[in-house]
């Protein structure tokens, strides 16, 4: 039996912002009636946290939620918790009409952090970074670069980018160049 390994096995880059492929993530997508009692019950069962509202993360004690569009979310836990994660949820779900599905290793997640991780995605994405209008806890579906990509913001002011699995080491290599010394835009 191998071992799971992620995407980049871990790459790393530090410019004038941090780029970094985070591991192995738990990820499951959930579509459904997002408002429907039995969701709110399985999302709460599964991760402790509530249905996040639109274009946000909610983050419980067992993973985070995130809204990926009217009847779609994300659900992230820890990768050794994700098939117990799916049995919880798919039995929470079993008298709606929904879809739960292990996505774990079909994505890849990085995380851009320092005080000009913004001008790294700004440069990138056609989402607006400023301070006050994506913060904590929000999420965009967009893309980076070429791609189809998500963005979120982590309390601590980083970052959040998950992406397909197969198109892992273009986005690394998008946000490297993105971050490379010299190309401050000073958007922060």
């Amino acid at each position: 039996m191998s071992k799971a390994v992620s995407a980049l096995d871990g790459a790393t880059f530090e410019g004038f912002a941090k780029v970094e492929e985070t591991g192995l993530r738990g990820m499951i997508t959930v579509r459904g009636d997002l408002a429907s009692k039995e969701m709110v019950v399985a999302v709460k069962a599964a991760t402790g946290a509530p249905v996040p509202a639109q274009r946000k993360v909610t983050s419980g004690d067992k993973g985070a939620v995130a809204w990926m569009s009217p009847d779609e979310l994300l659900v992230v836990v820890d990768y050794a918790s994700v098939n117990e994660t799916v049995a919880t949820m798919t039995d929470g779900l079993k008298t709606s009409h929904a879809l739960v599905a292990n996505v774990s290793d079909a994505r890849a997640v990085f995380r851009v952090s320092g005080d000009s991780s913004r001008d790294v995605l700004a440069k990138l994405a056609p989402v607006d970074f400023a301070r006050d209008a994506f913060g904590a806890g929000d999420i965009r579906r967009s893309r980076i670069a070429q791609v189809p990509a998500a963005v979120w913001g982590n309390e601590d002011g980083s970052f959040e980018v998950i992406c397909f699995r197969s198109v892992a080491q273009y986005v690394f290599d998008v946000l490297k160049v993105s971050a490379q010394p010299g190309g401050e835009v000073g958007f922060h």
